[in-house]
């Protein structure tokens, strides 16, 4: 959520963040801004006006310092990489819980910033500056979001490939055998991802100057944050106070709801009805649509707002309301029914020994939506696809020109106006061309080393998909920097796509065809991922003269804590919860967790490694006709529709995702939240604009953290499933 950062795949498929007076002004994207002209709000042919200073600030040109703030004579602090870190982890932790159950996640830097300054403007205003005392301004503040971004980054795998490769069997039978396994996957992306936004920032945010939506909402959250007394300082007041109140329910209702999850979380009012004598009605349960009290969804609604919320909602209309019913009536797929209770039909089975000849929904519908998120995501980067060559041009002649051997071969190519511009950041602050260059080339030779130790892959394989990874890289940050849309998962699933292609043309199949296609999908989109949230903190730094060298030491430091972090944080996951590397546990249709990115990860492994193509003709027939729709929608919307009527244009890849999503009721709460959200702003945009956010933020991380703490009951053996009521609840499925 980017606000929400992430959909299945980690799409940043978000409305555009808002940024007021104080800190939220609707982001328009410039995607298309190929003059690189300042960036104008609603038509106005100014700048941004920051209400409180009563000046205008271009968001194309670093901010003027504040009026009334000292210089700060420090950026880098333990005090700020520490807290950092912490609200990294707590990130971290609710992303790997949200999104097992939905690949949903959100990202850390507004958390981290707002928070961030809750936690330490106090303790900078009353505390001894031997413990953490003395002036804290924007800056600083910077380095504390940027740590937290690094620290919470490293979730994506561990909530689709690596518990995949589990469910694939490769890798061994108890998770806490593989802890060196895990810790060196995370080293293997955490810094590509860390050198690459380094090189990424001098051509996008530098030469470029796309807007990264979320990166520059949060520049000016920051900038509100510590405007010196008056509204401003009243205003970061009430918005810590939020997000504190916000964090605090959510994760207590979460705690407490596993003990009573009929009553407290989940209401299944279909089954309810079926038991009390309307039989009929149980085909709706037997859909999943299901109503629940999820915290995180209603925040989710609220950051990415009711294109994306709705077109979430009406994906899960469309395939498990309509196209789903449809195939079961003409037999296309099949449920399996109870023994138990009459007409209770289980629709979610993932068995694959079934795929072909008996295929469930659920198995039908994923390909779907696959499909649906590869073309949306692929149109929406070949409509921004100018921008995206002349970035790419860049950087192969301004490479070529300082090697003597090309030098003159690039001068030819590159015209004064595509030549390096000047850095704003004073040489001290720049990151050394030797050191991001060098961890590069380290990291490569790591990842050499790792996958063919613990994977037997060849090094030449290893470094095609470092290739891919910077490829890919490069592309995400594009379509990121311009749309707010970071394609992620579209890279990961397209590294699978060419490994399996390679192994296919190699006659590898088995095991070893799946542990290349996994491991270099994993550094591919892992890379990928961690580049582009690593690049939005560079933007947020550039807008408010931050040091790049801080924000680097603070990314080092963050991504370290991360891939410790997230390892032993799925390990927890892994024992409460076994289905999450059990696979014919999931395909039994009773885990906690709705894995659907897992469900993606692994299909698409064992379909372009299978000597036979594992896919229904239906679905892969429907697959294509929706894949080729969601792309005339896309090129309609770029080409033909007016950018104030784009709002009403579906977001195909919040589609896509559904379809992969049986639980329905994920996107029935993001659409509550939205059109709550929508209400409230009509109703009164300040007090919106005051807490809308944090309000937003707080739930979302709120529940995941009390998700980890039902982890812990449950392996404490005292969690709701040993001591809670089933009051409410169906008696054929997990509930809660």
């Amino acid at each position: 959520m980017a606000a929400t950062e992430t959909i299945e795949a980690h799409d940043n498929t978000t409305a555009p963040i808002r940024v007021s007076g104080q800190a939220q002004r609707d982001a328009k994207p410039a995607s298309v801004n190929e003059k690189q002209e300042p960036y104008f709000i609603d038509g106005d042919e100014k700048p941004v006006q920051n209400d409180d200073e009563h000046e205008f600030l271009d968001n194309m040109q670093p901010f003027p310092p504040m009026k009334g703030q000292p210089e700060e004579d420090r950026q880098f602090t333990v005090r700020a990489v520490l807290v950092g870190v912490l609200l990294g982890a707590v990130v971290s932790a609710s992303n790997i819980y949200l999104g097992l159950k939905t690949s949903w996640t959100f990202g850390a830097s507004l958390f981290g910033s707002i928070l961030g300054f809750a936690i330490l403007k106090p303790i900078s205003t009353y505390g001894p500056r031997y413990l953490g005392g003395g002036y804290f301004g924007p800056k600083e503040n910077v380095t504390a979001q940027t740590a937290a971004t690094a620290a919470g980054g490293l979730g994506i795998l561990f909530i689709g490939p690596i518990p995949a490769m589990y469910h694939l069997g490769l890798l061994s039978k108890n998770p806490a055998d593989d802890i060196g396994k895990l810790i060196t996957f995370g080293l293997c992306t955490a810094y590509y991802g860390l050198f690459f936004a380094i090189a990424l920032r001098k051509f996008y945010i530098l030469k470029l100057k796309l807007i990264f939506p979320s990166p520059t909402a949060v520049a000016y959250t920051i900038r509100a944050l510590h405007a010196v007394g008056g509204q401003g300082a009243a205003d970061a007041r009430k918005k810590s106070i939020c997000l504190a109140a916000a964090f605090g329910g959510a994760m207590a209702l979460r705690i407490v709801s596993v003990y009573a999850p009929g009553i407290l979380w989940d209401h299944h009012v279909f089954w309810w009805l079926y038991t009390w004598g309307w039989k009929e009605i149980i085909a709706a349960e037997n859909w999943g649509w299901v109503f629940e009290y999820t915290p995180a969804f209603l925040g989710a609604g609220i950051l990415s707002g009711l294109n994306a919320s709705l077109s979430f909602f009406g994906g899960s209309v469309l395939a498990w309301a309509i196209i789903g019913p449809i195939t079961v009536k003409t037999g296309t797929t099949f449920g399996i029914p109870s023994k138990t209770f009459p007409g209770v039909v289980n629709y979610g089975s993932l068995a694959a020994e079934t795929a072909l000849d008996r295929p469930s929904p659920r198995y039908w519908n994923l390909w779907v939506g696959v499909m649906l998120m590869l073309c949306a995501s692929f149109a929406e980067v070949g409509m921004n696809g100018p921008i995206l060559y002349r970035g790419l041009k860049r950087a192969f002649f301004e490479t070529a020109e300082k090697i003597p051997a090309t030098r003159t071969f690039a001068e030819k190519h590159l015209t004064n106006g595509e030549r390096e511009i000047e850095d704003p950041s004073p040489k001290s602050e720049q990151v050394p061309t030797w050191l991001w260059s060098g961890g590069v080339l380290l990291s490569i030779a790591v990842s050499m080393i790792v996958l063919a130790l613990q994977y037997n892959v060849s090094p030449g394989l290893t470094l095609l998909a470092v290739i891919l990874a910077f490829i890919f890289s490069f592309i995400a940050a594009q379509s990121s920097g311009a749309t707010d849309i970071n394609p992620v998962s579209t890279c990961g699933k397209s590294s699978q796509l060419v490994f399996g292609g390679l192994t296919q043309g190699q006659g590898i199949y088995g095991t070893q065809a799946l542990n290349i296609n996994m491991t270099g999908g994993i550094v591919a989109a892992g890379a990928a991922s961690t580049s582009v949230d690593m690049l939005g903190d560079l933007r947020t730094g550039y807008l408010l003269s931050a040091s790049p060298y801080a924000q680097f030491l603070a990314q080092a430091i963050g991504a370290l804590a991360s891939v410790f972090l997230c390892a032993g944080l799925f390990l927890l996951f892994g024992k409460a919860y076994p289905c999450i590397t059990d696979k014919q546990l999931f395909a039994d249709g009773e885990c906690a967790f709705g894995l659907p990115s897992v469900a993606a990860w692994t299909a698409l492994a064992e379909a372009v490694t299978a000597t036979n193509f594992p896919v229904p003709t239906s679905a892969a027939v429907t697959a294509l006709c929706f894949g080729i729709l969601s792309i005339v929608i896309v090129f309609a919307k770029y080409k033909f529709i007016p950018e104030k009527y784009h709002i009403y244009v579906p977001n195909m890849n919040a589609v896509g995702l559904a379809f992969t999503l049986p639980q329905t009721y994920y996107s029935t709460a993001m659409a509550v939240g939205a059109i709550a959200s929508a209400i409230w702003l009509k109703k009164s945009p300040k007090t919106w604009d005051c807490y809308a956010f944090s309000l937003a933020a707080g739930l979302s991380a709120g529940e995941g953290i009390g998700g980890v703490f039902n982890a812990i009951l449950t392996v404490a053996g005292v969690g709701g499933e040993t001591y809670g009521s089933a009051v409410g609840c169906p008696k054929f499925a997990y509930c809660g």
